[in-house]
């Protein structure tokens, strides 16, 4: 997405105030809708949690961990139109409908000259696509893996430090690679841990057992 592109922005109590560029979004902390899919499922009755790699030339938060998809909502678009994101970054047709929301979830992220202050339509989506499905937007994403979806909430309940994923993701020279190693909460895109935990919370109300407190 470029930096000039458009997107509806709100205030504190969620009253939408006008539109405003990426950039001054970001620069100001201006709050702005988003569209995130978390993407599960279960094999041989183990419920996993798909993550996507972000690519290493991004401008925010190269080569870590994050939401297996997501993206900005254009000012004209709705959240209907998040769908787009889950095509254009790795790959696959989802059709809205298909998806379970979890409600929206307001967090921010503040670093040096950005400040990111997002409204996130949150949804998940039980897959059945298995690694070779995906096609990933290579500007964008470099890889794909998963974790047990016990181990997710563990680490992020603090109740582990760190944990396994593993599947594939695109080297420099566009080969495919496998992943399998252990990682930490610092490989991860630093969202807040409560924006994590409310993840968790929500995902296990919807279809898996609970976790830890």
């Amino acid at each position: 997405m470029s930096e000039h592109e458009k997107l509806k922005i709100f205030d504190d109590h969620r009253n939408h105030i006008g539109v405003a560029s990426r950039s001054e979004v970001h620069r100001l902390g201006l709050w702005h809708e988003v569209f995130h899919c978390w993407f599960i499922s279960n094999d041989e009755g183990v419920d996993y949690i798909y993550l996507q790699l972000r690519s290493k030339s991004k401008k925010d938060y190269p080569d870590l961990l994050d939401i297996t998809a997501a993206g900005h909502l254009l000012a004209d678009e709705t959240v209907l139109d998040g769908v787009r994101e889950i095509e254009e970054e790795i790959g696959v047709s989802v059709d809205f409908d298909e998806l379970i929301s979890l409600g929206e979830i307001r967090y921010q992220v503040t670093k040096e000259g950005f400040i990111d202050k997002e409204l996130a339509n949150v949804f998940l989506y039980k897959s059945e696509y298995t690694f070779d499905d995906f096609t990933l937007q290579s500007e964008e994403v470099a890889g794909i893996v998963k974790a047990k979806f016990t181990d997710f909430a563990q680490l992020w309940l603090g109740e582990k430090n760190e944990i396994e994923i593993n599947g594939f993701e695109i080297t420099d020279e566009g080969e495919k690679c496998t992943i399998r190693k252990h990682v930490s909460r610092d490989k991860f895109v630093p969202h807040e841990v409560s924006f994590y935990k409310e993840v968790i919370r929500n995902l296990q109300e919807h279809c898996f057992d609970r976790i830890g407190g």
